[in-house]
This record gives structure tokens, C-alpha cells and sequence, in this order.
């Protein structure tokens, strides 16, 4: 079995009952960062068996490993923060585990752009979530799609990107598109920032960005 168990983005208390009860009965903890899962795990006096590493640079290599073990036992899936698949690793094992018919449970908990996009005060009834732009190959292409659809859109973005990505998307939506941008949901330093493009612009050039950031924008022709 494999049990998909979102853990906080921020406020450790943002963890559900649910969560740790699933984790203390699990018999293999697969983890993004197996040290940063160590500190959650001992906040919450949760012991366990076995603690793997599953990321990114290992998902590919490892995948028939980590079915069969979702076979034998139950396992667990966190990633360093939010719900694993979201932006985060998950994907090929949760689809290599439902092929295989493994049954796989996914518990709903903490993601970042459900509270941001609520923030933004922009429309929530319909989204498009696209998580974080392609940073070369591929981007404009992107950008010239989301800026016709009319649906609030949804981005993920970097410290070390933001300007930049706000420039563009300017450029290609017109400086007067509303958009909301926060950062460090559910931290100490949480914040929202609403206006237009450009404004938003003005304020993180004046203001060094820190922490990550999720970023709203205004359907067109809304």
C-alpha cells in the first residue's frame, strides 16, 4: 500500500492527526529529504522502521524498487514540504503503483497555491495551475498560452526568478493584469502582496525578495 501524506509548508501545526497517525503506522517512510523528515519526525515523537531516500535524482532508477515495496509494505510518501506530486516527486510512483494495482491513498493536507490563490482576492471558482515556468526551452511558448486563457492562472516561482519572471509577465500580459503574489505561506514572515504587474514589479525591486513564492494573475478578459 502507499499512503501520500502531505506534511506543512510552513507552521509545523499545519499537520493533520490523520497524517501522523498514517506515518507512525507506516512500516517504510519514503522522504524528498530524509534529514528534514528526521525533524518532523521527532516533533511529532513519531518512531519508524525504515527511512529512504525518494527525490528526483533517484525516482527514475530506483521507481521498480520502490513499487515493490508499496507491494510488501506499507509505505509512506512525503516530500520537504506540501502534498508529494504537486511540484514535487510522486507522480511516477503513484502512477507505476496504480498500474501494478497496488492501492494508493493520498490524505488531504497543506499545499501552497490553495491558500495564495484564496489570498489574492481574485477569482478561485475556476484556475489553471501551471507550478513553475520552463526556465529556457519552451517559456514564451508558455507565456503566450496563459496570457489568452481566462481563468485565474496559478505560478510557482523562485526568490532568484521572481522579478524576472514578473517582467515577463508583463511583457506578454500587459503591465495593468491584476495579480497577487505571496510568499513564506504559513511562516512567520507570511505575506501577500496584491496590485498590477507592474506594480508588483516597483515593490520586489525596492524590496530584496526572500522565501518562496506563489504567484496569482488575473484571467484575461475578467
Amino acid at each position: 500500500m502507499l499512503n501520500i501524506v502531505p506534511t506543512p509548508i510552513g507552521n509545523l501545526e499545519d499537520m493533520t492527526f490523520r497524517a501522523i497517525n498514517v506515518l507512525k503506522a507506516a512500516e517504510v517512510i519514503l522522504a524528498e529529504d530524509t534529514r528534514k523528515t528526521k525533524n518532523l519526525l521527532e516533533h511529532y515523537e513519531i518512531t519508524y522502521d525504515e527511512l529512504i531516500a525518494y527525490h528526483k535524482f533517484n525516482e527514475h532508477k530506483q521507481l521498480q524498487k520502490f513499487v515493490e515495496l508499496a507491494q510488501a509494505k506499507n509505505v509512506a510518501l512525503v516530500t520537504d514540504a506540501g502534498t508529494p506530486g504537486i511540484s514535487d516527486p510522486g507522480f511516477l510512483l503513484i502512477r507505476e503503483c496504480l498500474k501494478e494495482g497496488i492501492q494508493v491513498l493520498t490524505l488531504p493536507g497543506a499545499t501552497a497555491f490553495v491558500p495564495a490563490l484564496v489570498n489574492s482576492g481574485l477569482p478561485c471558482d475556476k484556475f489553471y495551475f501551471e507550478g513553475f515556468l520552463p526556465h529556457k526551452k519552451g517559456r514564451q511558448k508558455r507565456l503566450n498560452y496563459l496570457k489568452e486563457l481566462d481563468q485565474t492562472i496559478v505560478l510557482y516561482e523562485s526568490p532568484y526568478r521572481i522579478v524576472k519572471t514578473l517582467e515577463q509577465l508583463s511583457e506578454f500580459f500587459g503591465q495593468g493584469r491584476k495579480a497577487s503574489v505571496s510568499r513564506e505561506i504559513s511562516k512567520i514572515y507570511e505575506e501577500t502582496i496584491r496590485g498590477n504587474l507592474i506594480e508588483l514589479i516597483e515593490h520586489f525591486k525596492n524590496k530584496p525578495p526572500k522565501g518562496e513564492f506563489v504567484i496569482i494573475i488575473e484571467g484575461a478578459n475578467t
